[in-house]
């Protein structure tokens, strides 16, 4: 192993470390629900596995350059020295169990945490289905009849099944504490399962780049006891606009969460965050199937583009 490689993992666990230590939350290192938490493990089981190859190097070394310094008389002399047995089942033997134990540990983990797998709870599952926009994110409750904007709540110790696709360019989707991050593409339909142990904020994202709000693209996800959600969901409900696809063209362009807010005048909420007491049902299968008719959409119908359109019928949402 050279310098730089040592270089590289020492910085590596040493940022892990200080991650760790953050009182911030929105880390799988400081879990709030089972994915995260089995997240965690697997990273901390790998790192176990490698130390086995990289600790004898970190101690040897310095050792060896010790015993075979320049003025150690004392150290063997051994010119014609060729080859060890030992050293090579070692050399060999140790990598190679590593990766088999590595690669079956991998297997096994990717299955028992694919996103598309039900997480089982005592309680019924809430289902979300998740809009990505320029650059926002729009949560639909199609059992409830409500949608928001950056703000995505939902009761503790609940399954939540996420149903997502983009209304724009390929995005990322993460809440990093509670699940892994999954792709989303326009005409495309993702899933993610994750459930939260206790009440708590957490902190959503955009990782792929898509332009110059995606800095802004984040969103707060919100764990919350039975009756908070239910307060909620009551007040979302009384509070909020309709989603009618006037306002829905407001969403669709392209502009930050605030940006939005600012426009349609939303106010008394957190800064990116908007409340609609209404949304049309089929507006998740609208927005989907927009990208299905095996014709490329035109820019006057492609949401986030400069010249979007929002009165061209293929770009609105059904009434």
């Amino acid at each position: 192993m050279s310098f730089r490689q040592a270089s590289i993992i020492t910085s590596l666990l040493g940022c892990l470390a200080l991650a760790a230590c953050s009182g911030s939350g929105d880390t799988f290192l400081m879990p709030g629900g089972p994915i995260a938490a089995a997240q965690r493990l697997e990273l901390l089981k790998i790192l176990g596995w490698t130390m086995i190859a990289i600790l004898p190097v970190f101690l040897l070394v310095p050792i060896l350059l010790w015993h075979f310094r320049y003025r150690n008389s004392a150290a063997r002399y051994t010119p014609d020295w060729d080859r060890s047995s030992v050293l090579e089942v070692l050399m060999w033997g140790v990598p190679l169990v590593i990766v088999a134990v590595l690669s079956v540990q991998l297997f096994r983990t990717t299955h028992a945490l694919d996103p598309y797998k039900p997480i089982a709870s005592d309680n019924p599952p809430l289902r979300v289905e998740v809009v990505g926009l320029d650059w926002k994110w729009l949560f639909i409750y199609p059992e409830l009849g409500i949608a928001t904007v950056n703000e995505l709540a939902f009761p503790e110790q609940t399954s939540v099944a996420l149903d997502l696709t983009s209304d724009t360019v390929m995005q990322s989707f993460l809440v990093s504490a509670l699940a892994g991050q999954i792709y989303i593409m326009p005409g495309m339909r993702t899933k993610l399962h994750f459930l939260a142990d206790v009440p708590g904020r957490f902190e959503g994202e955009n990782t792929q780049y898509n332009g110059t709000g995606f800095a802004q693209q984040k969103f707060r996800a919100v764990a919350m006891e039975r009756a908070d959600f239910d307060a909620w969901v009551a007040q979302v409900q009384s509070d909020g606009v309709p989603l009618t696809a006037e306002r829905y063209a407001v969403l669709a362009d392209a502009s930050t969460g605030a940006e939005a807010q600012q426009r349609m005048a939303a106010e008394g909420l957190p800064e990116g965050v908007i409340h609609f007491s209404s949304v049309e049902s089929d507006l998740f299968d609208t927005v989907l199937h927009r990208y299905m008719h095996g014709t490329p959409v035109p820019p006057s119908a492609q949401p986030g583009a400069q010249e979007y359109d929002p009165q061209t019928e293929a770009g609105e949402p059904t009434q």
